[in-house]
């Protein structure tokens, strides 16, 4: 799936540390505004225990993880929408993406420059905010102009956007992101053909120091989550820091430091995980003795749709999809234990996979 969530911030709050964390892909990271100019792009495995359990029960000659993209956006700074810093150019990123991921300074150093002089999270997220609202707001308005001629002509597509460019103006005017707007179902189609930046989901990274990770949330973390309800957003708290110490260690010295620090989960494994599910992904499963593979697959696919992901042969041809829940499977210990059970179903053209779902394709062309 060509789906990609980017991260942005305000210079200096970390964004960099935590995308080479996440990719080890070694993105520039200096105490500078700017440091990345260019975005970078990076795959990231998505983890899943699920993956592991599959490979111990089938014993195939291989495992592949599913992944998607990471994409490290340049710092924003006030007056981005105006053309500030690099402003144009990194909205353009921004625009490029599918979710957001707003890392947030919650912690104080006064070895690291913040680009406002003070730490101060709610100011800080609500510049970005206010830019990505602004740069809408022109976007809005140019389309309004485009729409009225024909919508006063009495044109039944341009009427319908109309409303909608209303709804959503009125909303930025009051500094409200488009997501906040309810629309119906015909009316989001009508907003997706926008690409607002206000309308993308969004998640909050909450960068903390290193002596407060695994602690309670500090006040500026408990600021960050009070303002992220209001947006019915999540908050993934991490130490960017001791993340890119973390991704550099093996499965068991991980496994050891996450035990000292006293947490179960690396931040960076909440993050993907949190960013999948923002971004509306699931995962199926294709096990067999040459490999058992994880897929990933957009929630409300048929089967035939998440056939095509492998190839589309296996769309054109789709006869059925032998299928059996991970968890019935790993319960049963086989699939010929799990056919004996009656839990291996075959599932035809209507189907709607489920995340989990174990599943063998059956196809002609």
């Amino acid at each position: 799936m060509a789906l990609t969530a980017g991260i942005v911030g305000l210079p200096n709050v970390g964004k960099s540390t935590l995308f080479n964390a996440i990719t080890q892909a070694g993105a520039l990271s200096a105490n500078y505004p700017f440091a990345t100019i260019d975005p970078n792009v990076g795959i990231v495995e998505v983890p899943d225990v699920r993956l592991q359990k599959l490979t111990e029960l089938v014993n195939p000659k291989k495992t592949v993880p599913t992944a998607f993209e990471f994409t490290d956006i340049a710092g924003i700074v006030k007056g981005a929408s105006k053309g500030e810093g690099l402003g144009n150019q990194f909205l353009s990123h921004i625009r490029q993406v599918d979710a957001i991921c707003h890392v947030v300074r919650a912690f104080d150093d006064e070895n690291i420059t913040h680009v406002s002089g003070q730490v101060d999270p709610i100011s800080d997220i609500e510049t970005i905010n206010l830019e990505l609202i602004l740069a809408d707001l022109e976007t809005v308005s140019k389309r309004m102009d485009r729409v009225a001629k024909m919508a006063r002509q009495k044109d039944k597509d341009a009427v319908a956007e109309q409303a909608v460019l209303e709804k959503i103006k009125t909303a930025l005017e009051d500094e409200q992101p488009a997501r906040a707007v309810d629309f119906s179902s015909d009316q989001k189609k009508i907003v997706k053909g926008l690409h607002l930046l206000t309308s993308k989901p969004i998640l909050y990274v909450a960068n903390v120091s290193e002596d407060e990770i695994g602690e309670e949330d500090n006040d500026k973390v408990k600021q960050i989550r009070e303002f992220a309800a209001n947006e019915d957003a999540e908050v993934i708290v991490v130490c960017a820091k001791i993340e890119a110490e973390i991704a550099e260690l093996d499965g068991e010295e991980k496994q050891e430091f996450l035990e000292d620090l006293g947490i179960a989960e690396s931040g960076l494994d909440q993050l993907i995980k949190a960013t999948y599910n923002l971004l509306g992904l699931a995962t199926y499963f294709t096990a067999g003795e040459q490999e058992v593979r994880a897929w990933t697959f957009k929630e409300g696919m048929t089967a035939p749709q998440c056939a095509g992901i492998i190839h589309t042969d296996f769309e054109r041809g789709f006869i059925r999809a032998e299928t059996v829940s991970y968890e019935d499977l790993t319960a049963a210990g086989t699939m010929a234990a799990a056919r004996d059970k009656g839990r291996v179903r075959l599932e035809g053209k209507d189907y709607l996979v489920q995340d989990g779902d174990v599943i063998h394709f059956r196809f002609n062309v």
